[in-house]
């Protein structure tokens, strides 16, 4: 059988207006005399007879719900409505009227509980087991080693030992080419035993001279620094660009000699024409020609030289990537 769905009510929190609603029930059930048995009509209440006080009612709900009361009090209702209860019980003017509100009371209170509240027990919480504490360990973190990483080797470049060969060039031909001024002069008969130091000196001062060796060295250097680290066959082939270099020097040193900017157009290119094919101009594309071939011959085996460092450095350095990083103990 289930229970009826009942709004809640609202618990009384004050025993006198408990006892005040009892005694108010009393009143009302005195004033209706007909309705409560054992009271006359003035509500005055009387003995009942022995017949009727042999039967009592007997109410399934109200035993099991004062079954559950006594096993566990204070459970379904407040101490405050157990304790108006017990004094309605024991007011000895409402012999009748008593356990007519005793069983409305105690209806009212079935009927707000819920069939969970029977099967509720509350029982002193257990205290908590004392939560255990460890310490954790320090967990050390490995700080990260910055290591550098190699740089890739540069390479190594043959323009400064062009430069620096170039200069010996230079001094083996100034030598040579003084040298073929002093024996065209003594071939004309203008440099003998007698004088010899004196026309030694005397092209050492003249334009004539220092353009055509400073030609051969801008020309031997601007070659070398094109080749670079080539093989010696460049240096053979491109060498006539160095021997025309040092014959055009030889030209624009005798227009530096004449000066030109003293002479008329017409003077000039007949002093050039005149320069065109003489010993000394030869001689200048002749010496430029083989000195860059010769010289040429070292500074291409110093590139050959450097190639191969160059080599061997990049393959220390991919050895060293495929190494990988390392500690130094």
């Amino acid at each position: 059988m289930s229970d009826p769905e009942v709004p809640k009510h609202e618990e009384p929190t004050d025993v006198s207006d408990v006892v005040d609603s009892a005694n108010a029930g009393l009143d009302a059930a005195a004033a209706a005399g007909a309705d409560v048995p054992g009271a006359d009509a003035q509500g005055a209440p009387v003995e009942a007879e022995p017949a009727a006080a042999a039967t009592p009612h007997h109410d399934p709900d109200l035993a099991a719900f004062e079954e559950a009361e006594r096993s566990y009090p204070g459970t379904f209702s407040t101490p405050a409505l157990n304790e108006a209860y017990a004094s309605a019980d024991a007011d000895e003017t409402a012999v009748v009227a008593a356990p007519v509100a005793h069983h409305e009371s105690a209806m009212a209170d079935a009927a707000y509980a819920t069939p969970d509240d029977t099967e509720t027990r509350i029982v002193p919480s257990e205290p908590a087991p004392a939560e255990t504490y460890v310490a954790a360990a320090p967990v050390l973190q490995q700080q990260p080693i910055f290591v550098q990483a190699p740089e890739a080797p540069r390479d190594r470049g043959n323009r400064g030992t062009a430069g620096l060969i170039g200069l010996l060039a230079t001094v083996a031909f100034a030598i040579l080419f003084l040298g073929a001024t002093l024996g065209l002069g003594a071939i004309a008969g203008d440099v003998t035993g007698e004088n010899i130091g004196e026309a030694a000196l005397a092209p050492l001062t003249t334009w004539g001279f220092w353009v055509p060796v400073v030609a051969f060295f801008l020309g031997f250097w601007l070659l070398g620094a094109f080749i670079n680290r080539g093989r010696w066959g460049l240096w053979v082939v491109f060498g006539l660009i160095v021997g025309v270099i040092a014959y055009g020097g030889f030209i624009l040193g005798q227009l530096f000699e004449a000066p030109f900017w003293l002479l008329s157009a017409s003077q000039g290119a007949e002093l050039v024409g005149e320069q065109l094919l003489s010993p000394l101009a030869i001689a200048a594309f002749v010496f430029g020609r083989e000195l860059t071939i010769w010289f040429g011959a070292w500074v291409a085996r110093s590139g050959a030289r450097k190639t191969e460092l160059n080599a061997e450095a990049q393959r220390e350095y991919e050895r060293t990537l495929e190494a990988g990083p390392t500690l130094s103990r």
